[in-house]
């Protein structure tokens, strides 16, 4: 998965219509630059390709009075709302993916219902205790056996799984503790 998709798509999102150097200002606000590949070139490349592929429609705009061209603003297609719902999801759930989809996806959290978020980063400590089993299954030297400094694979990966758990589940508790405003709440996300 992308996490540039998701960002653009929930940048767009957020807006209702948003032309290219709008969704650019926020994901450089969100200091997505540093974790994700969201680079301007990439932010405009997405913008277009998604246009392309109906998840998004293009508006031309008159030139600024100022001068300068015509922007182009863009807006959800209900395919690209659709498209943008499963990035999110799928952002929580998924353990194994790059840590900037994860950080992309609890960026657009307060998008979903409470109960789906919890119920969807629950489904992200299941993946990751058995992740963490399956490490322990083959990455755990045998009694006697000396694996050397190839046994800090396993180590680390392990500090890994139990660090994400430990976040998720804290992020859970949050959350069933009334954290943050989620949809269908009201007031502001």
């Amino acid at each position: 998965m992308s996490a540039i998709r998701l960002l653009v798509l929930g940048a767009v999102r957020q807006h209702g219509r948003a032309h290219g150097y709008q969704v650019r200002g926020d994901l450089e606000m969100w200091g997505a630059q540093e974790w994700s590949s969201a680079q301007p070139g990439s932010i405009y490349h997405a913008l277009k390709a998604m246009a392309k592929q109906g998840l998004l429609v293009a508006h031309d705009t008159a030139p600024s009075e100022a001068g300068g061209p015509p922007r182009t603003e863009y807006e959800l297609t209900e395919a690209g709302e659709a498209e943008y719902f499963t990035l999110l999801r799928a952002s929580l759930v998924a353990h194994d993916q790059k840590t900037d989809v994860l950080t992309a996806g609890v960026g657009f959290l307060v998008d979903l219902p409470r109960a789906e978020a919890v119920a969807l980063l629950r489904q992200r400590v299941a993946a990751l205790e058995e992740w963490r089993a399956d490490i322990d299954r083959r990455w755990t030297p045998a009694e006697g056996e000396d694996w050397g400094h190839i046994a800090e694979i396993g180590t680390l990966w392990r500090a890994l799984a139990e660090a994400r758990e430990t976040w998720a589940r804290g992020l859970i508790a949050r959350l069933e503790a009334g954290a943050y405003v989620m949809a269908g709440e009201g007031g502001p996300s």
